[in-house]
């Protein structure tokens, strides 16, 4: 994709909106980590689900330390993975109490630094806590990435690193929640809704998906 047309491909997704938010519920940095890592291989719709009452007992790193493992593995047993995220959360938890006095560090690297906290969890809070122009790549963005010409890879740092490079910095502090959410309503994994996509004449997707013939979407992807 030439550099007017990845522009352009922005341009529409901010007009369109102009102030993308994750759709994960937090009340703070650290609910927001816990969040994040809860959500790997699973929905933000799930994981808000569970963290909602976890989140009113529990909304600070002592607070999830005293709940304990196997009560925060009650309220989060419909996550997928339950037993390892209960571990990773609370042993990050530990560690942010006993290195960095309970608070969140607006840095990357020690954010990768915490148990059970990956590169795409950390650009995830570095975005949306510390309005860092990060791009967290996750199986959307992954796709939307490579489907659409924007930034190919094998991996998904392959397409974090093209996505740096192409994208303006006009555009950085949103395109991690642009291309999610296009990823998940539009250039779904199945059937991309071709027929209703505002970047379709910029996207390198071939042949484009028509639209059903009654109009009724009949498969949807998990969200």
């Amino acid at each position: 994709m030439k550099e007017a047309e990845v522009f352009e491909f922005y341009r529409r997704l901010a007009e369109n909106d102009p102030a993308p938010e994750t759709e994960l519920a937090f009340i703070n940095p650290y609910t927001l980590l816990v969040a994040v890592a809860l959500s790997a291989q699973a929905t933000d719709v799930s994981v808000n689900k569970a963290t909602r009452p976890l989140f009113a007992v529990a909304d600070t790193p002592a607070a999830m330390v005293e709940l304990g493992e196997e009560a925060l593995r009650g309220y989060i047993r419909t996550i997928g993975l339950y037993n390892t995220k209960a571990k990773n959360v609370i042993a990050l938890s530990q560690r942010l109490i006993e290195e960095h006095g309970g608070v969140v560090p607006a840095d990357r690297a020690m954010l990768e630094r915490l148990p059970g906290v990956g590169s795409k969890t950390a650009a995830v809070v570095m975005n949306v806590a510390f309005e860092a122009g990060t791009i967290a790549v996750d199986t959307h963005v992954f796709r939307v990435g490579n489907r659409t010409g924007l930034a190919s890879g094998k991996t998904p740092p392959m397409v974090e690193a093209g996505l740096e490079a192409v994208t303006p910095a006009l555009f950085k502090r949103g395109a991690h929640h642009w291309l999610i959410l296009h990823g998940r309503y539009v250039c779904k994994a199945r059937r991309p809704e071709c027929w209703r996509c505002i970047v379709r004449d910029l996207c390198a997707f071939e042949p484009k998906t028509p639209a059903p013939k009654d109009g009724i979407q009949k498969d949807s992807d998990d969200a």
